[in-house]
């Protein structure tokens, strides 16, 4: 199964209602600065929203079907869209990690998305510029917590590797309940979870954060991120360098034994 290398395209889903909206407005005669007096939202917003840029929200959906006597046929959208909760860059990813039978990750910033409390989750995904409509980030909070089911609901398990660098950890963002919840998650029988240390780093390390899937046919892809693009790939030369990159991290890091003992001396000083 071919994969390509970015999703930069937002979700046709996106796309289709944020076009219907701006038709029905249209034939309705209601201007885009009427919608969004009517939505509490800024027209800018509601502009966004009509080019598929950002996801036209439920509220909004009911909003203008009802101003612009659209009979249901927009709000029927939201069924629809509510699927597209991750961000367009993500998509690709979320559907490989529902199939994987195995993942190991890396994170030299942020604790991973599969491991982090919901009040982590909604702060990274809160603090974004340009800012996130407050539905979209409840979605995206929702979305990502749904997503830990991986970590138990799966027969059989998925094997889990993560390895964090120690920079991760000392976050102001990691408070007392993201420290206990990496304990709690680093004791399933499925998991491994290590800590990479500062003297253990080499540069490589440092370039940012990795994923690499296994699928149930064994096939075998690469994800990484960085600040404004990400590459997932199935090409079998990135995903040997990028085997082979994590291979040396998880030799570096601190066995799950000492990663635990770490976190609960951690835990111990922030109480």
């Amino acid at each position: 199964m071919p994969v390509p290398n970015n999703n930069s395209q937002p979700p046709a889903a996106w796309c289709y209602s944020g076009n219907q909206i701006k038709r029905w407005r249209t034939l309705a005669n209601v201007s885009r600065e009427a919608l969004a007096t009517a939505a509490n939202y800024a027209p800018e917003t509601i502009s966004s929203m009509e080019r598929g840029v950002r996801m036209p929200s439920p509220r909004l959906l009911d909003i203008a079907d009802e101003l612009c006597g659209a009979q249901g046929m927009l709000s029927a959208a939201k069924e629809y869209v509510r699927r597209e909760r991750y961000s367009a860059r993500a998509v690709d990813f979320i559907e490989r990690e529902r199939e994987a039978t195995s993942l190991w990750t890396y994170e030299v910033a942020l604790v991973p998305g599969l491991l982090q409390t919901r009040a982590y989750a909604k702060a990274l995904i809160d603090n974004r510029i340009p800012p996130l409509d407050e539905e979209t980030v409840e979605e995206r909070v929702t979305a990502r917590m749904e997503r830990q089911t991986i970590l138990t609901a799966r027969k059989p398990p998925v094997g889990l590797s993560f390895v964090l660098y120690e920079a991760v950890l000392r976050s102001q963002l990691v408070d007392e309940e993201q420290l206990q919840r990496l304990l709690e998650v680093s004791r399933l029988r499925n998991v491994v979870l290590q800590v990479l240390p500062f003297d253990k780093a080499f540069a490589n390390a440092l370039e940012g954060p990795m994923v690499l899937l296994e699928g149930p046919d064994h096939d075998r892809c690469a994800f990484m991120e960085g600040g404004l693009a990400s590459e997932f790939s199935a090409d079998p030369g990135v995903v040997s360098r990028v085997t082979e990159r994590l291979s040396m991290i998880r030799t570096r890091a601190l066995d799950p034994d000492e990663t635990a003992r770490l976190i609960e001396r951690m835990v111990g000083r922030r109480e």
